[in-house]
């Protein structure tokens, strides 16, 4: 038997060695379980007692959201408390990223693409252009206004960079999908159905120029809006009209609410709240029975003579209350709630008509022979003629060269409407016929008979009466026109001034170009003696409780500096316009029980032909024109006053006699004969 002790002894050795290895090994796994632990402990411990706070207050920053309050709207009301805009209950529908859990985002996106009928991706908004008929290369609009995509798959992704702004995916959602939604809820994470009011504009096109409309809030609108405003991009704002002219004082202030929220973010209680201040409500000037007869009397005369487009004002001389305010044609502002949808608006800016302009207060047009008004004015104020003074007034006049004054062949021709001319007149009857030749004289002078008034003090005068400068109307969109000078025509035109120019100016024609408000504030002047208010559309303005917080006062805008026996005598031409049998506004159907003061007025106007090459005329030669009618009444105490515009066709002479007299009578004749009734 052979024995091998060092190989035992070997193994024997070995084996203890690994068993140490092992010890160790064991030893050092403990350790590390060890420090593992006192490392969770130590972060546990770091977690819930040196940073539990924070987090305490972060967990609660997601549990409870301070949110704002929209403030109701202030309802807006005619003079005598008929509702015009008022608030409605409408439901937008938005989705916040973060709140829907990334396992059911497509199935959540896919059912409220179904129940909304909106694309769920740029596939599906391609084929419903298509099926639209709309330009499927835009395709339809985004979902969100800060979304450059149609498809709501495309517009969450790119939500997903700013997970908790609330993504717009459904704007005035109908009630009864909304409230279908608000069922569903508990099963859709993150979407929320906001219930929120709506404008509702009870009359639409006839008020549509003076009420105006509301549009969401852009970014360029956010940045220049004073912070104290408070405005979000959720926010609407009014752009037009008085919506826009008085948006402070409609809008209110908002409320604040604490909200706890559960896990899915919805609303489980309110923990306190602010309330939102509403808005004021504001009673308009406006008389809704006159603005409608005003409106339905203008359309008729606009369908009879061809017109595109129209206006009237009417003002109360005595403070400046504007009680009608018509442009046509009108658009329907309700379209804007919503917003409008592009193919609606497109639709409105491609109308030749122009039925968002607002003819009455933004066009300027000559004016023509109602512009006689303030050369009468002016040459009796300053002198220039009397009551008594007597000129000849033929057909035609010619009025010298300036440098060749003996040369009959270099002389000017200046024709009168009447061929055949009014022979020798006084500046009363000369403002009952309309006489132009009259007028050029007085304004410009001619040789041998009398100086004239000049251009320097014809224009200081017409800026008196308010023309060339805004009236400062309740309205936004208001122009100034122009009233030339010779400094003006060298500057615009690289011209000298020249008698002629001075002729057109007196009558209404050449550079001068008015608005209808500015028109009707001349009338309005001389009519109650030579006060220019500023027209004004607001009669009161009334806290949620009903207290006045605003009163109407009347607004001096100036004391014209004329005396009152002038004005009498201009009074009294335009009197005779409507009275005497040879005056131009005899046979235009005014009204006869009360006594009616007025002045015609039939304005050229360029309107160039395709080529360029010529300005359009009549079959006759002559170029076309724009009908005016300027009237007040009762002629002894006045107590309104009517001012017309009918835009020309592009065909004919459209005679202010004819054509805009007749739409003034049917409305005098409602306000003095029917209105009571």
């Amino acid at each position: 038997m052979t024995v091998v002790p060092h190989k035992a002894h070997h193994l024997q050795a070995g084996g203890e060695g690994e068993h140490r290895v092992s010890r160790r090994r064991l030893t050092w796994l403990r350790l590390f379980v060890v420090l593992a632990f006192v490392l969770l402990a130590v972060r546990l411990w770091q977690l819930q007692i040196l940073e539990g706070d924070r987090y305490r207050l972060q967990a609660a920053g997601n549990r409870f959201t301070l949110q704002t309050v929209p403030a109701p709207r202030g309802v807006i009301y005619d003079r005598i408390g008929r509702i015009l805009a008022r608030n409605v209950v409408a439901f937008d529908v938005t989705i916040v990223p973060a709140s829907v859990p990334e396992a059911q985002e497509e199935a959540i996106l896919r059912a409220l693409a179904t129940m909304l009928d909106i694309p769920l991706d740029n596939y599906a908004a391609l084929a419903q252009a298509r099926l639209g008929n709309d330009d499927v290369a835009d395709g339809p609009p985004p979902l969100d206004p800060n979304c450059g995509e149609p498809g709501l798959l495309e517009c969450f992704r790119a939500a997903k960079e700013t997970p908790y702004r609330p993504l717009l995916v459904g704007r005035d959602v109908a009630p009864e999908k909304a409230f279908q939604l608000l069922e569903q809820t508990p099963f859709l994470p993150g979407v929320f159905v906001d219930p929120k009011p709506k404008r509702r504009y009870l009359y639409g096109p006839l008020l549509s120029h003076i009420l105006g409309y509301m549009l969401p809030v852009s970014q360029e609108f956010l940045e220049q809006a004073p912070s104290s405003e408070e405005y979000e991009l959720v926010d609407e704002a009014g752009v037009a009209g008085v919506e826009a002219s008085f948006e402070r004082e409609l809008r209110g202030r908002k409320g604040r609410k604490l909200v706890e929220k559960d896990v899915f973010g919805r609303e489980v209680r309110a923990l306190y709240e602010v309330p939102p201040e509403p808005g004021y409500n504001i009673f308009l000037t406006i008389d809704l029975d006159l603005q409608r007869a005003a409106t339905e009397a203008l359309r008729r005369g606009l369908e009879e003579a061809g017109s595109p487009r129209g206006a009237v004002v009417a003002l109360d001389p005595r403070d400046g209350q504007v009680l009608a305010l018509v442009s046509l044609p009108a658009y329907d502002n309700n379209l804007f709630v919503g917003p409008i949808s592009p193919d609606e608006y497109q639709m409105l800016l491609a109308d030749t008509r122009k039925p968002l302009f607002n003819t009455a207060i933004s066009g300027a047009f000559a004016p023509g022979s109602i512009f006689k008004l303030v050369t009468a004015s002016a040459a009796l104020q300053e002198g220039v003629i009397t009551p008594q003074t007597r000129l000849n007034a033929p057909g035609i006049i010619y009025l010298p060269n300036k440098y060749f004054p003996d040369d009959p062949s270099l002389a000017q021709p200046f024709y009168d409407w009447l061929p055949a001319g009014h022979g020798v007149i006084n500046v009363v009857r000369a403002l009952a016929r309309s006489s132009d030749v009259f007028f050029y004289k007085v304004a410009g002078g001619f040789p041998g008979e009398i100086e004239g008034l000049g251009i320097e003090r014809l224009a200081r005068w017409a800026r008196m009466f308010g023309l060339g400068e805004l009236t400062r109307v309740d309205l936004p969109g208001e122009v100034t026109g122009l009233v030339p000078t010779p400094a003006w025509k060298r500057q615009a035109m690289g011209e000298t001034w020249v008698t002629g120019d001075t002729y057109n100016l007196a009558i209404g024609q050449g550079f001068l170009t008015v608005t209808p408000l500015q028109m009707a504030n001349v009338t309005a002047a001389v009519a109650n003696g030579g006060i220019l208010y500023r027209p004004q559309l607001v009669y009161q303005i009334q806290d949620a409780e009903g207290n006045v917080v605003w009163g109407f006062q009347p607004d001096i805008l100036r004391h014209v500096p004329v005396d009152p026996a002038t004005l009498a005598i201009v009074r009294e031409g335009m009197r005779g316009a409507v009275a005497w049998p040879d005056g131009t506004a005899s046979f235009a159907g005014l009204p006869t029980s009360v006594a009616v003061a007025g002045k015609t007025g039939t304005a050229e106007y360029c309107d160039p032909l395709p080529d360029l090459s010529d300005c359009r005329r009549n079959e006759n030669g002559y170029l076309v024109t724009h009908a005016w009618f300027t009237a007040f009444a009762p002629y002894e105490n006045p107590e309104i006053v009517v001012l017309v515009f009918v835009h020309g066709n592009g065909r004919d002479v459209l005679e202010g006699s004819k054509v805009a007299a007749p739409i003034a009578a049917e409305i005098l004749r409602y306000w003095f004969e029917e209105r009571g009734r």
